[in-house]
């Protein structure tokens, strides 16, 4: 390592409790001496804003312990060193999930240093901007949809009900299913946002507090062949409850709650599946994979048009935005600016 110079610096974004139970966000100016001592350095380029940053950003324990702390769990960018051995200086790579962003200095920052292997390269088919229109909202949508062809989904069965269909995966689950051919019901709070839904594939759009209705009931009318639930709490139940027989629902979300409150008749007389959906700590050769069918059978037309970029100072507000619940489709950071 050099000494300090122009070239080490860097801006990032910094998130510090400056009392008790008051979070700031703001951008500064730190050097690569900051950074952990890991084998990979990598300039990023892009960034993503997820969910789990917004929990981050605001002081979410749950994800993340102490403070401060530069969140971000995505980035895109080009390697500048690895002393691994297992990348070359110049290659595009992905880093999501494991604990990146969020006990681990994140993506939003000029530059991170991590473990190798949270690493993959980026596929040819995609540029590093568009890896991270989908980041870890279009992962996980791909990951829920191979988890339902895995339990025999296929279009002609009928219709999958996806719920938190404005959110990041919802959105991406929409538009996934629809190139894929299947008939697509998308539930939403934001029932303004129908014209944008119906845009992405969604043959329907249903106000997502249709589904608290049957909550009283041990079983609601079966209407989907397969869901995917980007929300968790009673809407995920009350959606498992409304599926066909042998059908199944895919399982990432729990911006609503992370309990809910079940029975075991659709399991037992319709024989319903829940599945669970885990992104963050898969073996990095399955991450490949996924990122590989990102590329190819899952990779959407207009993918650049699919979301708002957003410089790293922006990134407070928008943060906000997605705590708040206020978020629309996907926010991509040019971090490198």
């Amino acid at each position: 390592m050099t000494n300090a110079t122009s070239a080490d610096k860097f801006k990032a974004l910094l998130v510090e409790e400056i009392a008790a139970g008051e979070f700031q966000q703001k951008v500064v100016e730190r050097k690569l001496s900051d950074l952990p001592d890991e084998s990979l350095l990598v300039e990023v380029h892009y960034s993503s804003l997820n969910y789990k940053d917004a929990l981050s950003a605001h002081g979410n324990r749950g994800v993340t312990r102490k403070y401060p702390h530069v969140p971000g769990v995505d980035a895109a960018g080009v390697v500048l060193e690895d002393s691994s051995g297992k990348f070359q200086s110049g290659d595009r790579v992905l880093v999501c999930g494991y604990d990146l962003g969020m006990n681990t200095w994140g993506a939003m920052s000029q530059k991170i240093r991590v473990s190798s292997g949270w690493a993959c390269l980026c596929p040819e088919g995609l540029t590093l901007r568009e890896s991270m229109v989908y980041g870890t909202a279009g992962f996980t949508a791909a990951l829920c949809i191979e988890k339902l062809e895995r339990m025999g989904a296929q279009p002609e069965h009928g219709g999958v009900a996806v719920t938190g269909a404005t959110g990041g995966v919802g959105c991406f689950s929409v538009a996934m299913l629809n190139k894929l051919g299947y008939e697509v019901a998308a539930f939403t709070g934001k029932l303004e946002e129908s014209e944008f839904l119906a845009g992405l594939g969604a043959s329907q759009v249903i106000d997502r507090d249709t589904l608290n209705e049957i909550s009283s009931r041990p079983l609601g009318k079966p209407q989907w062949a397969y869901g995917i639930d980007a929300v968790g709490g009673d809407f995920l139940f009350n959606l498992i409850k409304s599926i066909k027989p042998e059908g199944a629902v895919a399982a990432c979300g729990l911006a609503a709650s992370a309990t809910f409150n079940a029975n075991v008749f659709p399991f037992i007389l319709r024989g319903v599946s829940l599945l669970g959906v885990d992104s963050v700590e898969l073996p990095i050769e399955k991450k490949a994979q996924v990122w590989e069918a990102l590329a190819d059978r899952f990779k959407l037309p207009k993918l650049d048009l699919m979301a708002e970029e957003i410089t790293l100072e922006q990134t407070p507000e928008y943060l906000t935005r997605v705590y708040n619940g206020h978020a629309i489709g996907r926010y991509v950071v040019n971090v490198k600016g």
